[in-house]
């Protein structure tokens, strides 16, 4: 097994990070100081070291989270609490987040201490999709939803966006939809007569730029008040798990996510 292959399946982190400690010389093998990431190892006999202490491979994790708003996908942050506040009962030594999600945004967020498997997911190229449902205050027309569809501006200076798929759920104004909607008190609302139009739906794209779904949106004449990420190639957010709650993934869903990164 590669040396960073090994570091990165182990609880040190994402590959390029690993990749950087080995490059400073901060790593041994068998008490000599490798400098080269592509450096063939024995996990079962040679002895790895960081930092002058011997890393165990302890065996891979990979969580399911259901993010809710309000926190940051980080670690630590020095003003609000992050979505490693939510992992009190397990050793979250070497996991980190497998991509972003807004501090807003709500939904499905995994977690990792397989750098490869974060690696891979999150390679552009790999076109994994991710859905995301969303309410908004605007509409979409079948103009709008084609510009979506083909791939749209989004950002001076940025290229098209790759193609995604739109599917409205419901259209119509405020006043209908209100009590469906899951934050309520919203700001820019015509609250003597409710007549801002609203719209909701689920958009799946096979990037990651930053904020993207709502600059799609926007981009379209629609302002996105509410957004959930509901899934991650074919794994779906649990309908059992609450905002907050986490759980393992099980073997299948592991084994189906490899599937889709070969």
């Amino acid at each position: 097994m590669r040396l960073d292959k090994f570091l990165a399946q182990s609880s040190l982190g994402r590959r390029k990070n690993v990749r950087t400690y080995i490059k400073e010389g901060r790593v041994k093998v068998n008490k000599e100081v490798i400098t080269k990431p592509a450096m063939e190892i024995k996990e079962s006999s040679d002895v790895i070291e960081y930092l002058d202490k011997v890393v165990r491979y302890t065996g891979k994790v990979y969580y399911m989270f259901n993010k809710p708003a309000g926190y940051i996908t980080a670690r630590k942050d020095t003003v609000n609490k992050t979505v490693f506040d939510f992992f009190h009962d397990v050793n979250m030594e070497g996991v980190f987040h497998v991509g972003r999600l807004d501090k807003d945004t709500e939904g499905l967020l995994l977690m990792t201490n397989d750098g490869e498997f974060e690696h891979q997911l999150m390679y552009p190229e790999k076109h994994i999709e991710k859905t995301y449902f969303f309410w908004a205050l605007g509409f979409l027309d079948e103009e709008d939803m084609k510009q979506l569809e083909q791939g749209i501006y989004i950002g001076k200076g940025e290229i098209l966006t790759k193609p995604a798929k739109i599917e409205v759920q419901k259209s119509g104004m405020y006043k209908e939809f209100k009590h469906e909607m899951p934050n309520k008190d919203l700001q820019n609302i015509d609250s003597d007569h409710y007549n801002q139009p609203v719209v909701s739906g689920y958009l799946t794209i096979k990037e990651g730029r930053k904020h993207q779904v709502k600059r799609m949106l926007k981009s379209v004449g629609c302002y996105v008040v509410y957004l959930k990420r509901v899934s991650i190639g074919g794994l779906m957010l649990h309908e059992s798990l609450g905002k907050g709650q986490y759980r393992s993934l099980t073997d299948v869903e592991i084994q189906s996510l490899f599937g889709e990164l070969r």
